[in-house]
């Protein structure tokens, strides 16, 4: 697992570089098929066809892996067949098979290989790839795929090399830390999968060009700035104007810094202590 860098032989290969998917068991097998959905495409548009989400049209065609976020098969070992790709997420995916003949999809974490065994349930061990309550996980365990209900499916820490530190379990409640440096209580009952999320170098990952971008289904992004004033607040002025007011989208929502959370969300209350969040390159 790591980068591949391209030889330059183009302006668009040189700064080029992708994964060299060494985690991934056999680059040639297909996925499950029992395991796949036909992924609609809909351009950013809401059933009314207005664009509701910006930069969204065109990319590649791809299949869906229904992925088993909820790991509610108890008592069952299950061996894992193989590593694959999934062109859905940064991680990579984990193909099990259960005694009983059943196969589902998981993220795969940082040291899992085929022919592992694994186990979901307050009865499993607390080793890589093991789905268990919170209330089971010793403290300073990384964890990912947490969940944040009991029975919803995991929601927290499914990106590639993401994961969370269990702090600590007391009175039905579960204290972690995320990825951002939030710490957060969750109910104890709740699941999580031992380990941390693999294919930790998505992030150094440089796309080179805009085609590969386009491939993603992502169109290009026009800056507020270049634009006429009856299509963006910061559009207009003679020459180079920086807008004249603080950056923000063209329904006037602040892009750097303004708060967007809702303020009597409920969970608010689970929050025991914020993320530190930066403004304009300083932390608040």
């Amino acid at each position: 697992m790591g980068i591949r860098q391209y030889k330059p032989t183009s302006p668009g290969r040189r700064n080029a570089s992708v994964s060299d998917f060494a985690d991934i068991t056999d680059k040639k097998k297909k996925p499950e098929k029992s395991l796949l959905v036909r992924l609609k495409k809909h351009g950013g548009r809401n059933n009314e066809g207005k664009i509701t989400v910006r930069h969204r049209g065109g990319g590649h065609r791809k299949m869906y892996r229904i992925i088993d976020f909820k790991r509610k098969k108890d008592g069952v070992t299950a061996e894992v067949i193989s590593i694959e790709y999934d062109p859905n997420r940064s991680a990579r995916i984990a193909l099990l098979q259960y005694e009983d003949g059943e196969k589902t999809y998981i993220l795969s974490p940082v040291g899992l290989k085929a022919g592992d065994k694994l186990e979901n349930g307050p009865d499993a061990d607390p080793k890589v790839g093991n789905c268990m309550p919170l209330a089971n996980i010793p403290s300073g365990t990384e964890i990912h795929n947490i969940e944040m209900q009991p029975g919803r499916g995991g929601q927290l820490c499914r990106g590639a090399g993401t994961a969370a530190v269990m702090n600590a379990t007391e009175g039905g409640w579960a204290q972690i830390t995320l990825p951002s440096g939030e710490v957060r209580r969750l109910p104890s009952s709740a699941r999580a999968t031992i380990g941390r999320i693999g294919n930790t170098d998505h992030s150094n990952v440089v796309l080179g060009k805009a085609g590969r971008k386009r491939w993603k289904g992502r169109r290009p992004h026009v800056r507020g700035t270049v634009m006429n004033p009856v299509a963006h607040p910061m559009g207009g002025g003679e020459g180079r104007n920086s807008g004249g007011r603080h950056p923000c989208s063209p329904t006037g929502k602040l892009a750097k810094g303004g708060r967007t959370r809702k303020r009597r969300k409920a969970s608010t209350r689970a929050i025991i202590r914020r993320r530190k969040s930066r403004r304009y390159g300083q932390l608040k």
